[in-house]
């Protein structure tokens, strides 16, 4: 027996590395890399041309102060390339880069150009050729007679820092901004941007892309009236419409005959892993003659090779009986079969018994679709119930996280406002069973005309979901933190009860410690300023996350509402300003015509004000949010002006647009205003 087991054991181990050699053309390549200076030697990972150079940051120009009176040029890119595209899916990956810059004009006020942050096919260069200012180093044919014309010449998607307006280039637009760029230096999309340039301040920036959403967005600083706040500004793109599988990113900036210096002093990147598959489609520096030369000389051998992992492989799915395929079982060597083991009410589904509850995945029961897969309705016979089955899209490594975080978390977690897990199945595809919720997601009745719900429902709802979170922070033996906390993600049961569901991005941590991802996870508009810029997530930010979402139910909007302009288009920030108007019930839903308890009303949005505070030190803990929502203690006294983060990283000492602090005489006026409403 004892030589049995060494034997099997020995083919396992043979099984083991027979693949890895087969995988060796193969690997997993997210680009991630955090530099909080440049110093000199950074030139071993930091490729820079024309004028650019690294004296602690990356000096991209240089300016009159260097003795350059104009026509200087320079670009800074990352030596290793970001695979945009995994060619065996066609997935896109999602990605992350935050920066600080400044672009200094010495107090002058006519200064050029600007800067951007790029991606581009690997070989594409920086543009040295005359009149290169206007080109913020981008590679556009300048010598073109309209060179703003959109041309796939020299392929390119960027975000622009543009300090020279120019009407004629950006059609009308004369003002400083920030734009999205494709192939051509006249954006997509515009948002006025004021740098402080005259007197060197530095900014930061964050640009996010989301593969599912096809969503290229940033989040950026601005001067407005000496203080710093943040703006936002997004474009829909499918990046692989402009752009190849593999691509370079960096940062390029010019100067005309103004002048002005141009620098990165921090620069953080993180992108999603994906399958680099070696084809000289994908590096054009491959060596041919080699790549031929290893196929032919090893034919023979990977013939054999082939034929055993087949034949082993074929034994495995005899020894399963169809159960599981090949791609699967492979898939599933990355999962720990302990975590399918704990907590006792989740049971093990076959994939035909899913299968048959859901009549096969048929379109007509699909609930939804979300970054994971799609959701189908289902109905268990020997339970006598429907469900809800979630199926992990095929191939997606983020879907295996969240497969596995969500079957060795939320199944050992019980809570009346938590969808409750009732069971997972990983046989032929990754699927987890939830119990189903009849009324839907609260989203599609606060904006999709699902069903008008009323005040006492709302408010209901909103209570829910705060004690659902309190249970995650402080109810269990680990801090649970959601990390995805937003309307589409709170469900409904048949009473309109609130059940927070979709744990596959949360992280378990101990009590009193943030998370340690850098990886930002979650969606725009309801993550907070500290965490898109640190990538640290706490039960602060998930506090943030719920503030977004009392101020969603309470007017009826979404955080970023592009119909709107200026402060408007920001839910917290146009709230924030009635509030200190003393008008704060003018941002109630108007669908609810008025029929509302006005105290509730002022409530929620106070508490939901409080909870989506700028500075992290002075949200309130979930449970002291319950207490006000149910009148137990008083109102807060926030700032009657949206305190707002100042950089670098967004750092949490605070300023007050007008300078207002939370106590005082305005405070007094305030509470004066709040009882004649």
């Amino acid at each position: 027996m004892a030589v049995r087991n060494t034997l099997r054991l020995s083919l396992k181990q043979f099984h083991l590395l027979l693949l890895l050699i087969l995988l060796l053309p193969f690997s997993a390549t997210p680009l991630t890399f955090n530099f909080p200076s440049f110093p000199p030697d950074v030139a071993t990972n930091i490729s820079m041309e024309g004028n650019a150079s690294a004296d602690g940051s990356l000096r991209l120009t240089k300016s009159a102060l260097d003795q350059v009176l104009n026509m200087s040029f320079g670009r800074a890119t990352y030596r290793k390339n970001l695979l945009l595209r995994e060619n065996s899916t066609g997935k896109l990956a999602d990605f992350t880069s935050s920066f600080t810059f400044v672009i200094d004009s010495d107090n002058n006020n006519r200064s050029g150009d600007g800067l951007a942050f790029f991606l581009a096919p690997v070989g594409s260069a920086l543009n040295t050729t005359s009149g290169q200012g206007r080109s913020l180093g981008l590679p556009v044919n300048t010598t073109l007679l309209d060179y703003t014309q959109w041309t796939t010449e020299y392929p390119f998607v960027a975000v622009e820092f543009d300090i020279f307006p120019n009407k004629v280039v950006d059609l009308g637009v004369n003002y400083t901004h920030v734009g999205i760029d494709i192939n051509t230096v006249r954006s997509n999309v515009t948002e006025p941007w004021n740098g402080s340039i005259t007197a060197g301040n530095e900014n930061n920036a964050t640009v996010t892309y989301d593969s599912n959403k096809k969503n290229l967005s940033v989040a950026f600083t601005t001067f407005e009236n000496g203080v710093q706040v943040i703006r936002n500004i997004h474009f829909s793109v499918d990046l692989l419409r402009y752009l190849p599988d593999v691509v370079i990113v960096g940062f390029s900036a010019a100067t005309g005959t103004l002048t002005a210096l141009h620098k990165i002093n921090s620069w953080r990147f993180d992108s999603t892993s994906l399958i680099d598959e070696i084809s000289t489609s994908k590096s054009g520096n491959a060596n041919i003659g080699l790549v031929v030369g290893l196929v032919v000389g090893g034919i023979v051998i990977l013939a054999v090779v082939l034929g055993l992992v087949w034949f082993l492989f074929y034994r495995k799915r005899r020894e399963t009986n169809g159960e599981i395929t090949d791609d699967d079982s492979m898939v599933l060597q990355d999962l720990n079969p302990e975590d399918f083991e704990k907590g006792t009410g989740p049971r093990k589904f076959s994939y035909n018994e899913l299968a048959l509850a859901t009549n096969n995945f048929a379109q007509e029961e699909k609930l939804g679709e979300g970054g994971f897969g799609g959701v189908y309705k289902g109905f268990i016979k020997d339970m006598n119930a429907y469900v809800a089955v979630k199926k992990i899209s095929r191939g997606s490594k983020q879907g295996l996280k969240e497969y596995a975080a969500e079957v060795s978390i939320i199944s050992r977690l019980r809570h009346r406002n938590l969808v409750q897990l009732i069971g997972w199945c990983h046989d032929k595809k990754l699927l987890l069973v939830y119990e189903f919720m009849p009324n839907g997601s609260l989203d599609a009745h606060l904006f999709k005309q699902k069903g008008l719900l009323t005040w006492e429902v709302r408010y209901k709802i909103a209570h829910g979901l705060a004690s659902g979170l309190l249970y995650l922070h402080q109810g269990w033996e680990q801090c649970v933190l959601h990390r995805d906390i937003k309307s589409s993600n709170v469900m409904l049961d048949a009473n309109y009860n609130a059940k927070l569901g979709d744990f596959g991005l949360a992280r378990l941590v101990d009590h009193g410690k943030l998370s340690q991802t850098t990886v930002v996870a979650g969606t725009m508009g309801y993550m907070a300023a500290e965490y898109v810029t640190t990538g640290k997530a706490s039960k602060e930010t998930d506090v943030y996350s719920f503030g977004v979402v009392a101020l969603e139910i309470a007017c009826g909007r979404k955080p970023i509402d592009t119909r709107y302009e200026g402060k408007q288009m920001n839910m917290v920030e146009w709230v924030w300003e009635l509030y200190g108007e003393g008008k704060i019930i003018e941002a109630a839903d108007p669908k609810l015509c008025g029929e509302f308890d006005e105290k509730q009303m002022e409530c929620l949005m106070i508490v939901g004000l409080w909870c989506a505070h700028p500075d992290h030190n002075s949200r309130p803990l979930i449970q002291q949010a319950i207490q006000v929502l149910d009148f137990e203690i008083p109102l807060p006294n926030l700032p009657l002006k949206m305190p707002v983060a100042f950089a670098p990283h967004l750092s949490l000492s605070m300023s007050y647009r007008g300078g207002t602090s939370t106590t005082g005489d305005k405070s007094q006026r305030y509470r004066r205003r709040r009882s004649k409403i």
